[in-house]
């Protein structure tokens, strides 16, 4: 994949992740943001903030430098029109993290037309995106499946509103 110069928003955005202390508490590191948000790129070393106690990536780092990206993806692309949540995720450790792994995150647009086609026909959806820690050789050291949930605004908010409405 060719990877294309970061712009000004693409650079900001990046910053704002490695100083957020929710990310910044996974010890991971965005190191790339495409300017139209399709592409992720995140680093993650085995250092003293993520190490668990026998000496390799804590589980919980691996998976909390995963977190938010597919959702955050799409809510750019996409746009306001969409409504997008985390719904669930699974995740399966293949080997100890005993080094620097890697993560990217893509959302091309292939992917984003069968959203649109599944979304307009029901108005809302759950979609599964995967994501792997490597390490520079290419090897697989977790796999992340996030569940996402999909929906067109105003169906997501006639449903949030009957639910109140239920409520009282």
């Amino acid at each position: 994949m060719q990877i294309e110069r970061e712009d000004l928003k693409s650079r900001l955005y990046r910053f704002a992740f490695n100083i957020w202390p929710c990310f910044f508490g996974t010890g991971a590191t965005v190191t790339y943001i495409a300017h139209d948000f399709s592409f992720i790129r995140v680093r993650l070393r085995l250092n003293w903030r993520t190490r668990n106690r026998v000496g390799t990536i804590f589980g919980g780092s691996m998976y909390a430098s995963t977190d938010p990206f597919f959702m955050i993806q799409l809510m750019a692309i996409l746009g306001k029109e969409y409504v997008v949540w985390d719904k669930a995720a699974a995740i399966r450790f293949r080997k100890p993290g005993e080094g620097e792994l890697f993560v990217e995150f893509h959302v091309g647009p292939d992917r984003i037309a069968e959203v649109k086609e599944k979304v307009e026909l029901n108005g809302e959806h759950d979609f599964v995106w995967r994501a792997e820690l490597r390490d520079a050789a290419g090897r697989v050291y977790a796999e992340i499946d996030k569940t996402l949930y999909v929906a067109k605004r105003e169906v997501y908010e006639r449903k949030k509103a009957a639910r109140a409405a239920r409520q009282q």
